[in-house]
């Protein structure tokens, strides 16, 4: 403004040329005419600089379309541009007209409904264990997200249950991290979408266990479900990465902040929950919500639980109550999960194998009379095993 102020004083002197002072204040004699036309209908505030932005906007998207992306976002605070669609009141009219993703960030930019969060840099994403999973029920992920104190200070530790094909959130309970209360949350989901092939956990208690195997009483009954139980390598979240990323899903649509009690927050995890599974679009699912993918499993959960049958060339034994096998006139240590249990043990030529079902245990070292385990791995069963 003050380079425009003088420039004015100056043309109104005239003691220059006007195209010399033109090239003095380096404008062109055009703008300085359309300037001096500007001055003489408005004053001096004709020097103020104008906006050029067009004063029509032909494929600015209409009032009608912006105010029905603002109530879907009303309707699903917690979903982002590439999963907001039309209300059911509002898809009859808007046709084809529902911007795109981009367009839908824009509008909720302009309208301060975006939280912008530091940019993070992610290692490239780990699928391998979970490339297995190719039908729904092949491998269900189950792990107990982070507890948290509800508004009136009791604890709340949601257990989750997810399909990892599909993407379907099975359960969402607040239970106590023990192996009863989980068994008999886990039967409940048997009952109603039967059996999955594998259960994929992390190493602690109450899924796994330092013993042979890493078996748990709750991983026996599994396997004696014909279950194979999974568990990640420790310290390698990013193995169970999509149960991982539904927790934190989990927690920004009903825990920031938590319920004013336990019952309200169960609450909202169903309500939660129900959303997910069947109205939230999946990007992985092109943008279909996981119901449309699941079905049940057919294997029926069974009336009771069975032991492992084995083939005619291993030899049986029942672990005895403290934990030991009886082999070659040795007592050997095996697990105390599988007190009661039957184990397989197979003469491989250099080495006795032990297993319990599908799972491979470990080898019989008579010298030190103690089984030997093998390493653990992300897969640590063994594929092999003669059942």
């Amino acid at each position: 403004m003050n380079e425009r102020e003088a420039f004015l004083r100056a043309w109104e002197l005239g003691e220059q040329s006007r195209a010399r002072l033109c090239r003095e204040f380096g404008i062109s004699r055009k703008t300085a005419y359309q300037v001096m036309k500007r001055v003489t209908a408005e004053g001096p505030a004709g020097l103020a600089p104008r906006s050029r932005a067009p004063h029509s906007h032909p494929n600015r998207t209409p009032q009608a379309v912006v105010a029905a992306v603002l109530r879907a976002k009303r309707a699903h605070p917690d979903w982002g541009p590439r999963k907001l669609q039309p209300l059911p009141e509002d898809r009859a009219w808007l046709g084809d007209t529902w911007p795109a993703p981009s367009t839908i960030g824009d509008i909720l930019a302009a309208h301060a409904l975006v939280t912008h969060r530091r940019r993070r840099r992610h290692s490239p994403a780990y699928t391998d264990p979970l490339s297995h999973a190719q039908g729904p029920n092949d491998v269900w992920c189950i792990d107990f997200k982070g507890w948290f104190r509800t508004a009136d200070g009791r604890r709340c530790d949601p257990f989750t249950v997810t399909d990892a094909y599909s993407r379907m959130a099975l359960g969402c309970d607040i239970i106590v991290p023990r192996t009863e209360p989980v068994w008999h949350t886990m039967e409940r989901h048997f009952r109603t979408y039967g059996l999955p092939l594998a259960i994929r956990s992390d190493n602690g208690p109450p899924f796994a266990s330092v013993g042979a195997g890493g078996l748990s009483p709750l991983s026996v009954r599994w396997v004696k479900l014909g279950i194979r139980p999974e568990r990640i390598a420790p310290g390698h979240p990013e193995q169970n990465g999509r149960h991982e990323r539904f927790h934190r899903t989990l927690k920004q649509a009903t825990a920031m902040p938590p319920a004013a009690t336990v019952r309200q927050q169960q609450q909202r995890f169903d309500e939660f929950r129900q959303e997910y599974n069947l109205e939230r679009p999946h990007e992985a699912l092109g943008q279909r919500p996981p119901a449309s993918t699941y079905r049940p499993s057919p294997r029926p959960y069974p009336r009771a639980l069975q032991e492992p049958v084995y083939e005619d060339d291993l030899a049986i034994r029942r672990v005895r109550s403290n934990g030991q096998i009886k082999w070659h006139g040795h007592l050997i240590f095996i697990s105390e999960p599988l007190i009661g249990e039957p184990v397989g043990v197979l003469d491989a030529g250099t080495a006795y194998e032990v297993f319990y079902g599908p799972l491979f245990l470990g080898q019989i070292d008579l010298s030190r009379t103690r089984l030997v385990h093998p390493p653990v791995s992300a897969d640590d069963g063994h594929t092999g095993a003669p059942v």
